[in-house]
């Protein structure tokens, strides 16, 4: 065998491994969100403890993402992505054997924090191991991996959940990931090529703790907040989480002016189609959080429904959402630009109202195939957006910050997501809490769900006149070294 097919053949079987690192992510967050009814039966959870499973892992992951992307242009990426996959693969197995609540919080934090480390080097290393000509086939693989890992999650979720092999009921939806993190661990010390950034840049550890305790000071009491009876120390920590967060802001312009190494590179807010364009995405975050989980709770606990049945009725959504980011991205933005976005944002919102016509009309009496138009219509909405978009938020960004830009825009959207998280104590257990004694579950399940998408409609209008301040036209955003990884959030 030549050295040039050795070589060849490494790189190919590199990206397999990132790829599937990225892909078992991806299949982490859906795959909890169908499983979430029956851990809270398992472990006797309280609600807010299973707004906990999903949301700290997404603070988690979201307050990891810049500093995980920063410690492999440092130390290496390779060594980073091996670190984390490792950090993953434990985080993992502790989750699958947690004996009560409080045990699986903690775990699910901590394998946010470690795919924090992992998914960021992913793009790095594809960049770094790939010439410029091959990019675009290996992006069109990555983004067919995103599809499939929307689809898949929820459907093996289920399984998953529905089989009980073993007897161990929720608990293979973790314990799954272990071979194939064991296998990526050692596959990729063999075939993955060491890199690092060119210009090193020194680590700020003051900027993170300090937007940590922030953004925890907001989400905690935010969560917690419905089962306290919401005490007065809750609303005293979400209001001092603003000065917090702006000792943050100020800090960050001093790390600029001292060592050009900020956590945030304020600079980029000068723009105004990134500035748009991140707020689009933090609401945008905060709608799939209330979404995914009401919607998961509403038929499982609400409408009664198996695992199973809840996961195929999303199955038109999801292959819904891979259709239109498709045709989003190859046909309808270069030609639109940033009325594809908007038109998504006006299109999921109308799968909404759909949505909410059917649970008032059917009631605890609605089947799947009731379910499938406004399911349907929503995906479409969602595909025009999630694909363009973090172009579009770039495309006036200056090439020596897309990086640190591409970073910002996916940790701003986990950020939503677990503001949406902690938002569902107000948006649908609000309700839940104020319903007339003797009604039944089912009943006060799909009132609280109806008031919630109301919460849905809201923020994809907000969405919409915040895309005004994106680029009428957009190019293709270039794909730095340091690049991050996109997200779908659900």
């Amino acid at each position: 065998m030549t050295t040039t097919t050795a070589l060849d053949r490494r790189r190919w079987i590199a990206l397999a491994i990132v790829m599937t690192a990225s892909f078992m992510d991806l299949v982490d967050v859906t795959i909890v969100n169908i499983a979430v009814p029956s851990i809270q039966r398992n472990l006797g959870a309280s609600f807010s403890a299973i707004q906990w499973v999903t949301g700290g892992y997404a603070l988690a992951f979201a307050i990891g993402l810049i500093t995980g992307g920063r410690l492999g242009d440092v130390y290496g990426r390779k060594r980073i992505f091996l670190l984390g996959i490792g950090g993953f693969t434990v985080a993992s197995a502790l989750c699958g054997l947690a004996s009560d609540p409080g045990i699986l919080v903690a775990t699910r934090v901590l394998q946010g924090g470690t795919a924090a480390l992992m998914v960021p080097q992913v793009l790095s290393i594809i960049h770094a191991t790939f010439p410029a000509e091959e990019r675009g086939k290996v992006f069109g693989m990555f983004g067919a991996m995103v599809g499939l890992g929307a689809v898949s999650g929820p459907l093996l979720g289920a399984l998953l959940t529905e089989w009980d092999l073993f007897g161990l009921q929720w608990r293979p939806i973790f314990l799954i990931n272990l071979p194939v993190g064991v296998a990526g661990l050692l596959l990729g010390r063999r075939f993955i090529t060491e890199s690092r950034a060119e210009r090193v840049l020194r680590l700020d550890l003051v900027g993170m703790a300090l937007a940590g305790l922030g953004l925890l000071m907001l989400l905690y009491p935010l969560t917690q907040g419905r089962e306290a009876g919401w005490p007065l120390w809750g609303f005293v920590s979400m209001g001092l989480s603003v000065p917090v967060l702006g000792l943050f802001v100020a800090y960050e312009r001093v790390k600029t002016r001292r060592d050009g190494s900020p956590l945030v590179e304020l600079s980029l807010f000068r723009v105004r189609s990134f500035a748009g364009g991140v707020a689009v995405q933090l609401i945008f975050g905060v709608t799939c959080g209330i979404f995914f989980l009401v919607w998961t709770l509403w038929m499982q606990i609400g409408l009664g429904w198996s695992p199973l049945r809840a996961g195929t009725t999303g199955v038109p959504f999801s292959i819904a959402v891979s259709a239109a980011a498709g045709i989003s991205v190859q046909a309808l933005v270069p030609r639109f630009g940033r009325k594809v976005l908007q038109a998504g944002a006006l299109v999921m919102a109308t799968g909404v109202l759909l949505y909410l016509g059917e649970a008032h009309r059917y009631g605890t009496g609605i089947h799947p195939w009731q379910m499938a138009l406004p399911l349907v219509v929503m995906g479409l909405g969602m595909g025009l957006i999630v694909a363009p978009l973090t172009d579009a938020v770039l495309a006036e960004v200056p090439r020596e910050h897309a990086g640190s830009a591409s970073g910002l825009i996916n940790t701003t959207q986990q950020l939503g997501n677990a503001l949406g998280l902690g938002l569902v104590s107000v948006a649908f257990f609000g309700v839940v809490d104020t319903a007339a004694p003797g009604q039944a579950v089912g009943v006060v399940f799909t009132h609280a769900f109806s008031h919630a998408l109301w919460w849905l409609v809201g923020c994809l209008l907000a969405v919409f006149l915040l895309m005004f301040a994106l680029p009428a036209r957009t190019a293709a955003a270039p794909a730095p070294a340091d690049s991050r990884e996109p997200q779908l959030v659900g």
